[in-house]
């Protein structure tokens, strides 16, 4: 089947209503024009279909987180600097380079001309611009969680989340803990709402009054908690989504005269080793970056080389639950 040929320039020209001179310049980034109208004709361009897919050209590939459209230093983070090192490797072992994106370049238009072979998405939220414009391009596509706008024969890799809280939550119960809390996430990616799902059909199940504190990255004294470590009702348990939120907890229950494990247990989804050496360790959740970078990235050059088994739907990598003395059950008395 021959393939059907993509928008020109000048058919771009014509429904944008500028020269193919101007066209030129804004898909390009060159030239003296106007953001509004370098704008104007990008969108018309991904409106248009503008890009076709074909062999290799660049041998690179791109990674970027883009749940949230502000600048954000991602790499910080325990998961994705594993992560980032991991598909670096696997992207070299299969002799491509890999571009590490910022995480607010998804909110702007320089994904019409990044010059990548496939691109590797992690946490892609609904409404996802970048998903759009390479997808508009014909750029291949493989993501790290489920993708905000998923498409039939899309490709990507995760955890069972599900299955992993309710093994969070299931420890902490067979610990004692009756009254378990979520710091649940504050962004609209797949894993935010199906941990914060999952918690709230455990606690239906077992007619437990939902807990739940957003979570902010900034809160390093953990005052978000300070309603639930108060009062005759108090949390006795608390699960912390995201990479900082144990340490968060270490320190509103210092400050509020604690124990941990004994008044309050902890669990913390977490990549960092240095959650072994706190007072107490504490048990976290692993999700596998390296595994799930590494599988990612193969499927990714499969799909561009046009070879193996490409995978279809979801690939499941399975978490891990690290148990340490931050979540363990009550000393009874003697």
């Amino acid at each position: 089947m021959s393939r059907v040929p993509g928008p020109t320039l000048a058919d771009i020209a014509r429904a944008a209503e500028v020269s193919t001179a101007t066209v030129s310049h804004a898909l390009n980034g060159t030239g003296r024009i106007a953001d509004a109208t370098r704008r104007r004709v990008r969108d018309t361009a991904t409106r248009l279909g503008y890009g076709t897919p074909g062999p290799p050209r660049s041998r690179t590939l791109g990674i970027a987180v883009t749940t949230f459209p502000a600048a954000w230093n991602y790499t910080d983070i325990a998961y994705f600097s594993r992560a980032v090192t991991a598909a670096t490797s696997a992207a070299h072992a299969r002799g491509y380079a890999l571009t590490t994106l910022p995480a607010d370049r998804a909110a702007d238009d320089s994904w019409h001309g990044l010059a990548v072979d496939g691109m590797l998405i992690v946490d892609s939220p609904p409404g996802d611009p970048m998903v759009r414009a390479l997808r508009a391009r014909g750029i291949p596509l493989v993501f790290d969680g489920l993708p905000g706008d998923p498409r039939p024969g899309d490709h990507w890799v995760d955890n069972d989340h599900e299955a992993t809280t309710r093994t969070v939550l299931d420890h902490l119960a067979a610990a004692g803990a009756r009254r378990p809390a979520l710091q649940a996430g504050n962004g609209d990616e797949h894993y935010a709402r199906a941990v914060t799902a999952t918690y709230l059909r455990w606690c239906a199940e077992r007619g437990a009054a939902p807990l739940i504190v957003p979570f902010d990255p900034a809160d390093d004294r953990g005052h978000a908690f300070d309603p639930l470590l108060t009062g005759a009702h108090r949390a006795d348990a608390v699960y912390a989504a995201y990479d900082p939120g144990g340490r968060q907890l270490l320190a509103a229950a210092a400050r509020h005269g604690l124990r941990v494990p004994d008044d309050v247990r902890l669990v913390c989804a977490s990549e960092d080793l240095a959650y072994a050496t706190t007072e107490p360790p504490v048990t976290t959740v692993t999700l596998a970056p390296e595994r799930t970078a590494r599988t990612a990235v193969a499927a990714l050059v499969d799909l561009i080389e046009g070879t193996g088994t490409p995978l279809r739907g979801l690939v499941v990598v399975p978490a891990g639950l690290v148990v340490r003395a931050s979540s363990a059950m009550r000393p009874t008395a003697p």
